[in-house]
């Protein structure tokens, strides 16, 4: 392969927490007739973190839920594994599920929303795309995947500690976006409300010559968890746990732009963040 086509201004990494949005986000992308995504990878939904051994994967730093609070999984120009091998490996790794014909080539995985500093020094010029989702339906979207893939109690992660991670997650990327060149920050409410506005940011971010395709993206997936929510309320213990959350952690979350009492509102999406 050349050095032309291997030119790292092609790519599009893709970021955010499990259960956030970004495979169909992703797909929606791929879409696109100059985008190719990963496919047919055989790894957990064709995410590239699974198929590279550079960097370590989020289940070893908690896994879903858990990895943001883990400082080592938040990865940075500094950090040692930036080298010419490492974007060669990754490349290598990834090159066989992409189309190449295609001018740019997705990777989407989780961590990439607290990578973003480490994929930019590795492929100069690449671009980042991140989709962020309410912290409570991520929360009690994770925790309904994790009990799906597996049935040991080791696994369990308490709400309020996927809000925490939640949480942490988006400070590193907030902190991080004024080193980021490259990068636009979607609100998966948003994305799946309006997604002809928030996918011509992408279009705009990627240089793309026509809208990206967005007939899959569907705005329904959240309501289960809103309704889910509220019926906490109905009694005492969920009343008090709700409480706590919101008491714990409503100051934090309403820097974003969200409300923890209310899962169904979405405030204007803070400066720092809409670039």
């Amino acid at each position: 392969m050349s050095r032309v086509a291997r030119d790292p201004s092609r790519l599009v990494f893709v970021g955010g927490l499990h259960r956030s949005g970004t495979t169909p986000l992703a797909r929606a992308m791929a879409e696109h007739h100059e985008i190719s995504g990963l496919v047919g990878t055989g790894a957990m939904e064709d995410e590239g973190q699974h198929l590279q051994d550079v960097y370590p994967k989020a289940k070893v730093h908690g896994g879903a839920g858990r990895f943001a609070l883990d400082p080592r999984a938040h990865l940075t120009e500094d950090s040692p594994l930036v080298t010419s091998d490492a974007a060669d490996r990754m490349w290598t790794a990834w090159e066989p599920f992409w189309g190449l014909d295609r001018r740019l080539l997705v990777e989407k995985s989780p961590p990439n929303l607290i990578m973003g500093r480490f994929l930019q020094a590795v492929f100069p010029g690449s671009a980042l795309v991140i989709v962020m989702r309410h912290p409570v339906s991520v929360a009690l979207a994770t925790a309904k995947w994790r009990r799906l893939l597996s049935r040991h109690a080791q696994n369990a992660t308490s709400v309020d500690a996927m809000v925490q991670n939640w949480v942490r997650a988006h400070e590193i990327l907030r902190d991080d976006l004024s080193q980021l060149d490259r990068v636009v920050v979607l609100r998966y409410e948003e994305l799946v409300a309006e997604p002809a506005t928030e996918l011509a940011r992408v279009q705009e971010l990627l240089d793309v010559d026509e809208p990206i395709p967005h007939s899959s993206l569907r705005a329904d997936h959240s309501s289960g968890y809103e309704q889910q929510w509220q019926e906490m309320g109905r009694s005492l213990l969920g009343r008090r746990r709700r409480a706590s959350l919101v008491e714990k952690h409503a100051e934090t979350v309403a820097t974003f732009g969200y409300r923890m009492d209310d899962l169904s509102t979405v405030g204007p999406l803070p400066a720092p963040l809409r670039r």
